[in-house]
């Protein structure tokens, strides 16, 4: 399996980080911070991937995690016209 690409928004009324995958269905997890959520993506992926995978006889490997993280915020400028 290739790099699961997690996508981590801000959400400035909650003050809350929220994530999010296409490559991980049901994955849907947020933190007040980005380092707590980034503790707690590898379980959540290792839990949903094994869930989905029932086979008795699969192999262990390791997958990469990319968390792209994204904040939008705004700025009030007096510019000249």
């Amino acid at each position: 399996m290739s790099t699961i690409v997690v996508r981590a928004t801000w959400d400035p009324e909650a003050s809350y980080w929220v994530a999010e995958s296409p490559d991980v269905p049901g994955l849907a997890t947020g933190a007040a911070t980005l380092n707590e959520l980034a503790a707690k993506i590898p379980g959540i992926i290792q839990d949903l991937l094994e869930g989905a995978d029932a086979a008795a006889n699969a192999a262990e490997t390791e997958i990469p995690i990319e968390i792209i993280a994204s904040i939008s915020t705004k700025v009030r400028a007096h510019v000249a016209a």
